[in-house]
């Protein structure tokens, strides 16, 4: 802390801070929100589709007159990279996510979301968006990290464990078909958990590729409010083409019951509309790594939530494994920290150093400058 106050971190400094963490305490919310309309049957695509179409609707304003002065030309390139972001960040990354969270829990799919930041400083490395020096102890511990990291990401994947406590409160809704642990055999329930990991990590990596994404948008296109509605409406578009292909039935688009239209509403304005401005403007500021490492406050949050409201089971496996991880995105974090420190010290010291020479330059152009006039006067 010592160390950030003598490099002048002021409030704006950590704004991206505070920003991050209010966008996981909503996250944690839609994740049991979803939860819930999930094991009533609700149709995945159906979900993201009134989701990201939510989205677009509500920021759509907001984007045309928030940056309508400030905005760059929309170029076919933008729009192209805008088009693959929704593919990774929205349409197909959420019906994995939500295909992920369906068989397993609510707290589990976060957890399993602890690996973001290794694999997002992992893609970074080929791209320069991250770099390792191993004869700095910054990049040794961004290494140690990793690893430790990856230990527990494998932890999460091949170990539950037993739970810790049983709820003796019966579920709040009725069991369904799409129930991940009523009504099936334990083979089956061992082969829907299998498809819930296969989900979250195939999620994952593309949920890892937004962030790389994104830093690029960011550049080119520097308004975040334009780009999320551009984006959302893109991924509106796929998940509801997705959905129209995969099945026929009209019925699976009307919602039934308040808890539908609610999960809908707030996971479209809050988790897809407010949460990726808020993303994409952390993305801007301080890297795809520091916001991804924000992730696992989700599943301490989302734990507070999914255990009292949804009664569901904490097994130890998904303990250690968090635990693991988070004791390696310290390292990673710390390393992270470490050398922005190190280049706020250079670029102070090349501004120190180029002050100094304008200043001599300065004094030796004085004495040539009195010569010249005294030459005229003369």
């Amino acid at each position: 802390m010592d160390a950030m106050s003598n490099q002048g971190f002021g409030f704006d400094e950590w704004k991206p801070f505070i920003v991050m963490i209010a966008i996981e305490m909503c996250f944690a919310g839609v994740n049991v929100l979803l939860k819930t309309v999930l094991d009533q049957g609700i149709n995945h695509l159906v979900l993201i589709t009134y989701r990201l179409s939510i989205s677009a609707v509500f920021l759509a304003p907001v984007g045309y007159f928030w940056e309508r002065s400030t905005r760059p030309k929309l170029t076919f390139r933008i729009l192209c990279y805008l088009f693959v972001s929704a593919i990774v960040g929205s349409s197909l990354t959420q019906y994995l996510y939500l295909l992920g969270i369906q068989y397993t829990s609510a707290t589990f799919s976060c957890a399993f979301i602890n690996i973001v930041p290794v694999i997002t400083f992992i893609m970074a490395l080929p791209f320069r968006t991250e770099k390792v020096d191993m004869k700095e102890r910054s990049g040794r511990a961004k290494v140690l990290g990793t690893l430790i990291c990856i230990g527990g990401a494998m932890v999460l994947i091949l170990y539950r464990g037993p739970a810790l406590f049983n709820s003796s409160h019966p579920q709040q809704y009725a069991p369904t078909s799409h129930s991940p642990s009523l009504g099936f055999s334990p083979k089956k329930r061992a082969e829907r958990w299998s498809i819930g990991l296969i989900g979250l990590g195939l999620g994952t990596l593309f949920w890892s590729s937004w962030f790389l994404i994104q830093a690029s948008i960011a550049r080119r296109f520097p308004c975040q409010y334009s780009s999320t509605v551009i984006m959302s409406f893109f991924g509106s578009i796929q998940s509801s083409v997705l959905a129209f292909a995969t099945g026929n039935d009209l019925s699976i688009w009307v919602l039934k019951g308040k808890a539908q239209i609610l999960t809908v509403v707030y996971a479209g304005m809050v988790g897809s509309g407010l949460c990726f401005v808020g993303m994409a403007w952390c993305v801007k500021k301080r890297g795809p790594v520091f916001t991804a490492a924000f992730s696992p406050l989700i599943q301490i949050m989302s734990a507070m939530l999914d255990i009292p409201i949804l009664h569901e089971q904490l097994h130890i496996g998904s303990i250690v494994g968090s635990i693991i991880v988070i004791i390696g995105l310290y390292f990673l974090l710390w390393g992270k920290n470490k050398e922005m420190q190190k280049c706020a010290t250079k670029i102070a010291q090349e501004e120190e150093e180029l002050d100094v020479e304008v200043k001599v330059q300065e004094q030796e152009e004085e004495p040539s400058t009195r010569n010249h006039q005294v030459q005229g006067l003369l």
